[in-house]
């Protein structure tokens, strides 16, 4: 396990104890309140101003939305540290009242159902900078080798609206996408998620890039990337692959990311087509490791094999690609396209992804290789919370099961049902059928119990929302086994399999002790098939 890994477990364990400690100012961003419900963000059309030089962003945000619910009060979101210029509405200035970093705007009357508002929100600030990106939201401010300025934002959990006004809750993605336009010191370029319009000098020191999203976005998603870069472009079908690397790095880049089109090719027969061709794909490097920033993937890996050189499964696998182009890129169909509707279901996110880079695996090297890349993942498992966190407040449970916990329940999933040709066609419709969706657990859990035709709610239920595995608890009698498992759940039904010799056996257990006829001579020629399922086994004598 390397160094950074740990810190990031730390850093994770420290969430935990602290995030519980829930304040008003948790309510106001992770809840659902009128103020919230009665609109449907649109479109976001950001034209911003920002100086390296002093860290500062100004400018403003034309939010359009549409009123369904009748109200004459809407709450939208920046952080208490940025300052709010002023509220536009109909060439007006509107009144607001500000509460942590809840923004309450009151029209002059009644917002009529089912038409379409506009406001202008400007604002200017100085943005939180980040102590850890991408594990703890903010901007980035760096030099690249050359002394060019080189900045990054990410924001993930801690919310979009601490650098832009905006609705800050994962329910309401801009259904018609978003425009960025961003002026920055002349020399350098911003690159931001969408297809890139084109840059104006605006003779004042500044050039203005513009940047248009066509698809829904998540909040988070939406992103700056300042820096010295240069652009490489190739296209899979009619999907285009655009590459934005630091000048420096331009050569060790157009070698590194040869990985890209296997990968494309992989993820769209195993998940279907990009979620977004229309946007196109990017990798944009940053100064920090990475982020599934939508259509303009975060990539700060140093172009090194692993996670920044190191295997986290110790199965040496892992060295085999660069985790954050795979696994950011996965977050593309899952996260980006399927999106939780609460950040406490945040598993619909990362145990997806984190099973997309054994599906990688096995595209490139083949079931045995992913087998054994994603059991080495169980190491990694705490066991300590349940993968889904508390909702209503923002918050998830922080720590790493959400990984890799869900992905070998995906994979045990996967062998319950025991048939691959089943399994990677319900997974294909799975990302097809809710494309661009904001989805719950009980979405996910009512698809693969319909399209198995198993009931997998109580394994869904065992692996999600309790912090322990099923224990498979067996007895050895002289020409009989017992056994059964053991679980939070009622009525667990999974299947285990277990060998002696050469020969396979598989058995259908539940929580009631059954009984199967063995023929063992010595107990130590008994093994568990250990790597299609995640359990953990007791002996009982």
């Amino acid at each position: 396990m390397s160094k950074i890994f740990l810190i990031i477990i730390i850093f994770f364990g420290f969430q935990q104890i602290n995030a519980q400690e829930f304040t008003r100012r948790d309510s106001l961003q992770g809840s659902l309140r009128p103020e919230r419900t009665c609109f449907d963000v649109l479109r976001y059309d950001l034209n911003l101003t920002i100086e390296p030089e002093y860290k500062t962003v100004k400018g403003y945000n034309d939010i359009t939305f549409k009123v369904i619910e009748k109200t004459q009060k809407i709450q939208l979101d920046l952080f208490e540290n940025m300052v709010v210029d002023s509220i536009i509405f109909n060439e007006k200035k509107l009144p607001y009242k500000r509460e942590f970093d809840a923004v309450f705007i009151n029209f002059p009357s009644i917002l009529p159902l089912n038409t379409e508002q506009k406001v202008r929100f400007y604002y200017s600030g100085n943005p939180l900078v980040a102590k850890r990106a991408p594990w703890d939201g903010g901007f980035v401010w760096k030099k690249d080798a050359n002394g060019n300025p080189f900045v990054g934002v990410a924001v993930q959990g801690t919310g979009a609206s601490l650098w832009y006004p905006v609705k800050d809750h994962q329910t309401d993605e801009p259904d018609r996408g978003a425009s960025v336009k961003v002026a920055v010191p002349n020399g350098l370029m911003n690159v931001s998620n969408g297809k890139f319009l084109g840059n104006e000098n605006l003779n004042n020191g500044f050039t203005r890039w513009d940047w248009e999203v066509k698809n829904p976005i998540n909040n988070y998603n939406i992103v700056i990337n300042i820096g010295d870069y240069v652009n490489i472009h190739e296209k899979l079908d009619n999907l285009d692959l655009d590459y934005y690397v630091l000048a420096e790095n331009e050569a060790v880049a157009r070698k590194h990311f040869e990985e890209v089109m296997p990968m494309m090719e992989c993820f769209q027969q195993k998940f279907g087509t990009y979620p977004f061709v229309n946007d196109g794909y990017k990798l944009v490097e940053t100064p920090y490791l990475g982020m599934e920033h939508q259509s303009a993937v975060a990539y700060g890996n140093k172009y090194t094999k692993g996670y920044l050189g190191s295997d986290m499964t110790g199965t040496g696998i892992g060295l085999e690609f660069d985790y954050i182009i795979i696994h950011e890129t996965g977050h593309e169909w899952f996260g980006n396209s399927i999106t939780s509707k609460d950040i406490a279901d945040m598993w619909i996110h990362e145990s997806f992804t984190t099973y997309s880079e054994c599906v990688y695996v096995e595209c490139q090297f083949g079931y045995e290789k992913a087998m054994a890349y994603i059991n080495g993942q169980k190491k990694l498992i705490a066991n300590q919370k349940p993968v889904i966190g508390q909702f209503g407040v923002n918050y998830k449970t922080g720590n790493s099961d959400m990984y890799y916990k869900g992905a070998l329940m995906l994979n045990t999933i996967r062998h319950i049902i025991n048939d691959d040709t089943k399994w990677w066609a319900m997974l294909k419709k799975y990302a097809e059928t809710y494309r661009h969706k904001i989805i719950e657990t009980k979405d996910v859990v009512a698809f693969f119990s319909k399209e198995s035709g198993l009931n997998l709610s109580p394994v869904f239920d065992q692996y999600l929302k309790y912090k322990m595995q099923p224990e498979l608890e067996l007895k050895f009698n002289e020409e009989t086994i017992d056994f059964r498992w053991k679980t939070d759940v009622e009525n667990f039904k999974m299947p285990f399999e277990y060998k002696i010799g050469s020969k396979s056996t598989r058995l259908e257990a539940t929580n009631t002790w059954q009984s199967a006829p063995i023929k063992l001579k010595n107990q130590a020629d008994f093994s568990l098939e250990e790597n299609k399922f995640l359990f953990t086994s007791n002996v009982l004598k």
